[in-house]
């Protein structure tokens, strides 16, 4: 693969207390390894060279125990946002110097068992800035958000879905860093607001999967994470 991946880790956490209160989410053990250990392992496993690590509280516990990516055959850096919380937009913007003008977006407590180099060949063919992988949802998972027909994104809101939305955001991005450079100038923002915009103008491509995502973002995820790491064997 050529491009890097940026990780989502500076989130608070805050569903998971008391367990991330002197943790972070990175870090929670999930059947036996520290969860970020197995992204890393699974994206090493996909074909990636580089990782930037956006990190927040208590991000210097995930430098010591990843350093710089040679336990996992990879190479990471990080961007600290902390104390300043900088949303998750905020976040990935102040971490360009280290991404370079394309690179892909993982949210911190997702499991994606997809193939990336797919999705990034997918993005390079596009011709569009930007491009989310999303997935058939109909309420399953969690609400709704993305408004998918005959291939193409129509729109994609995660503040204010609306009932034909029957797609949800997969948790695997792939941007140009010039759909950033417009936002933030007066403070932090989310890059779910950047998505809606690119969705609206059209210049959001979209790639459906199948395979359904794990994430540690709640109790009973954490749960059936770990259940899903077992019956691998890993």
């Amino acid at each position: 693969m050529k491009l890097p991946v940026a990780i989502l880790a500076g989130g608070l956490a805050t569903r998971l207390r008391p367990l991330t209160e002197a943790t972070p989410k990175a870090l929670l053990d999930v059947a036996g390894k520290p969860f970020i250990i197995r992204q890393l392992d699974y994206l090493r496993e996909q074909g990636v060279g580089s990782v930037v690590l956006c990190t927040g509280f208590l991000g210097e516990q995930v430098a010591s125990i990843v350093g710089d990516g040679s336990i996992c055959g990879l190479s990471v850096s990080y961007s600290q946002d902390w104390p300043m919380l900088l949303g998750t937009g905020g976040a990935l913007k102040q971490a360009l110097p280290l991404l370079g003008s394309r690179f892909m977006v993982l949210y911190g407590d997702s499991f994606l068992p997809i193939d990336f180099a797919s999705v990034e060949r997918t993005f390079l063919e596009s011709g569009k800035p930007a491009m989310m992988t999303v997935m058939h949802n109909a309420g399953r998972w969690d609400t709704s958000n993305v408004l998918f027909r005959d291939g193409e994104i129509v729109e994609y809101n995660k503040r204010a879905p609306i009932a034909e939305m029957r797609h949800i955001d997969y948790g695997l991005a792939a941007l140009s860093a010039d759909v950033l450079m417009d936002h933030g100038a007066e403070g932090a923002f989310d890059l779910a607001d950047v998505y809606h915009g690119l969705s609206l103008s059209g210049r959001l491509a979209g790639m459906e999967v199948h395979e359904r995502f794990y994430e540690i973002g709640s109790s009973k995820g954490l749960a059936e994470a770990a259940d899903y790491f077992r019956g691998r064997g890993t």
